[in-house]
């Protein structure tokens, strides 16, 4: 690290959890972002304020007046604007140190794959099951740590997946794909703004615990967040043995 990147970053390396080597080990890492919507916009800030290296954001949709109420990110003069474009222009601000690659598109099937491949850790942003589970299968696949968020109206999840360990569950174990899991968007339940900044935040920290290599982070946990009284309420995450994506006979 240069002078000035000493001095950017100098209350990471005050910190005897992070210190030079934690915040190398940020410079040197690549992370993907799976939607630049509620939870991307928050995250990404954090992620790149805080010093990782290359931050690839995907989101094939563009800036809504209505977006504006809690994605971070965005402008009022960049309504109609890809969102990661837009993202991007504002963490280059940010940040100049941090490489940000802006995909807008969809991430599915092979440039999902290699996208994932590449990553040293996933946070699924998004908010659809779809994608959410093509997201674990490539994360099960190549063995990605994923940190994944959810916000709707006033109620909020976190949960963190290691991935790369074999014990232990994935995203299907929890929310089996097929079941009878009603869609629910922002557009017609409604979001409470500073939520979405909360768990972003959340999966913002368990990322940077996973790739400085600090802390305990909450892996095989499902965390419940309630803003209307601001609990937290957090269970174990069990593996399926019979899961299709990650069991034994997968």
């Amino acid at each position: 690290m240069n002078d000035e990147e000493l001095l950017r970053y100098s209350r990471h390396i005050l910190l005897d959890e992070i210190g030079i080597e934690g915040q190398s080990k940020l410079a040197n890492s690549r992370v993907l972002v799976v939607g630049a919507g509620g939870l991307g916009c928050p995250s990404a800030l954090y992620l790149a304020g805080a010093g990782v290296g290359t931050l690839v954001i995907a989101d094939d949709d563009t800036v809504d007046l209505t977006n504006l109420q809690r994605q971070v990110l965005h402008t009022t003069e960049r309504v109609g604007q890809a969102k990661v474009l837009s993202a991007q222009a504002q963490l280059e601000q940010l940040n100049p140190c941090c490489q940000v690659i802006a995909l807008p598109q969809r991430l599915e099937g092979e440039a999902l794959e290699e996208q994932v491949a590449l990553a040293d850790v996933v946070l699924d942003c998004c908010d659809n099951f779809k994608t959410r589970h093509a997201v674990n299968r490539a994360c099960v696949k190549h063995g990605k740590p994923l940190v994944s968020g959810a916000a709707i109206r006033l109620d909020g999840q976190l949960a963190v997946f290691e991935l790369n360990n074999p014990n232990a569950p994935c995203y299907h174990c929890l929310f089996p794909e097929g079941d009878d899991v009603s869609e629910v968007r922002c557009a017609t339940m409604g979001v409470f703004a500073p939520l979405t900044g909360v768990i972003g935040t959340l999966q913002a920290s368990e990322a940077l615990k996973i790739l400085a290599g600090f802390g305990q982070p909450m892996y095989s946990t499902l965390q419940i967040y309630d803003s209307r009284s601001c609990e937290f309420t957090r269970m174990k995450i069990r593996k399926d043995p019979a899961c299709p994506v990650c069991g034994h006979g997968h």
